[in-house]
């Protein structure tokens, strides 16, 4: 039998369709994106064996750690204004005057925006 292959897509799909959990064996191959976006997302990837019949469920061991609380709510724009800067002084660092700055504002621009916090 052939192995099924799971991407980071095929993960999020799962969550929006309110999957929580997926049984995944041998014959499962998840790539590094898919493992990210399950962690990302709360999926639970569970082994057959990891529950065997007869064990009894422990929510209190099986449930995901909270999310830690963000210290402050800072308003998005800020947000990547100090990402922004953050970036910039990285890039200044590792590549000197090599890099056009105003490249790098709309690099960050973008990559903000598709995460949503523009």
């Amino acid at each position: 039998m052939g192995k099924t292959f799971y991407t980071e897509r095929d993960i999020e799909d799962m969550e929006r369709s309110g999957e929580r959990t997926r049984v995944v064996g041998e014959d499962v191959v998840l790539t590094d994106l898919a493992y990210e976006a399950a962690r990302k997302l709360h999926v639970e990837l569970v082994q057959p064996h990891d529950n065997p019949p007869g064990a009894p469920m422990r929510p209190y061991i099986n449930k995901p750690p909270k999310p830690a609380a963000a210290p402050q709510a800072q308003p998005a724009s800020s947000r990547v204004a100090l990402i922004k800067e953050r970036v910039q002084k990285a890039v200044k660092e590792r590549l000197g005057n090599q890099v056009d700055e105003a490249l790098v504002d709309r690099v960050i621009d973008r990559v903000a925006a598709e995460l949503g916090l523009k």
